[in-house]
């Protein structure tokens, strides 16, 4: 939505374009601080956005969205568009859905601080695939990776598990060509951020990281084993402004 927005803008084409963002939930950011930032731009843009929306049928032919009404079952909502960008709902692969380690939705059933399955003690979760009450994202993978660590060593060692996961995650949200909002928080929707500025700011300097570094950090640090999520990611920061 924003850069469809910004694109439009800079090609002249703003005046001829009608944004629509509907979506199923019941707000545009499930944490406070990042959601209001959000609604700010999105009043200035002049976007539409509807809530409680869910897309139940694509008419591809006459170029027709249906959405229903979750606050009013039954009660449906064609839209008619020039381009429509959908995003699916997630869900897990057929192999663990089938799997005895997955809870009745189908992800892997984990305790949300120690990240041990329930039933299972010698099998342990990360990522996309858990039932984890958290946003599904690279840096929540990072920082569960780094609590997994400490836990698999203590529980081979038969002794109790002292590190917890707090539910961190991050959502680099991209407002603009060049701006970010690097929203930072935990299970309580509590914001954990990693700088000594407010991060519901578009910024520039979170643009270039999300663009530059942290694909860096992904494929040459993350994949290998190296960052330990944002604990680390704090340390570096902290190194280079000392």
């Amino acid at each position: 939505m924003y850069l469809s927005e910004a694109y439009f803008r800079k090609t002249g084409n703003r005046p001829k374009a009608n944004i629509i963002f509907n979506t199923a939930l019941g707000t545009i950011f499930g944490v406070k601080k990042y959601a209001d930032a959000l609604l700010e731009i999105i009043q200035e843009r002049n976007l539409t956005v509807n809530y409680k929306q869910n897309l139940i049928e694509v008419r591809a032919d006459k170029q027709e969205a249906v959405f229903e009404n979750l606050d009013k079952p039954g009660e449906t909502q064609v839209l008619s568009y020039e381009m429509l960008h959908v995003t699916p709902p997630m869900s897990s692969p057929d192999v663990l859905k089938k799997s005895p380690v997955a809870d009745a939705a189908g992800w892997v059933d984990v305790d949300k601080e120690t990240l041990q399955h329930k039933k299972y003690s010698n099998v342990f979760g990360i990522g996309d695939c858990t039932n984890l009450p958290t946003s599904k994202t690279a840096a929540a993978v990072a920082a569960q990776s780094g609590i997994l660590d400490r836990t698999i060593s203590q529980v081979m060692k038969n002794e109790t598990s002292v590190k917890k996961y707090d539910g961190y995650t991050s959502c680099p949200l991209v407002t603009a060509y060049n701006r970010v909002i690097l929203a930072e928080f935990d299970y309580n929707g509590q914001p954990l951020e990693t700088f000594p500025f407010d991060q519901s700011k578009e910024r520039l300097s979170m643009y270039l990281m999300k663009a530059d570094m942290m694909p860096y950090l992904y494929w040459n640090m993350m994949l290998r084993g190296y960052w330990g999520g944002p604990a680390f990611l704090r340390k570096m920061f902290h190194l280079g402004m000392s």
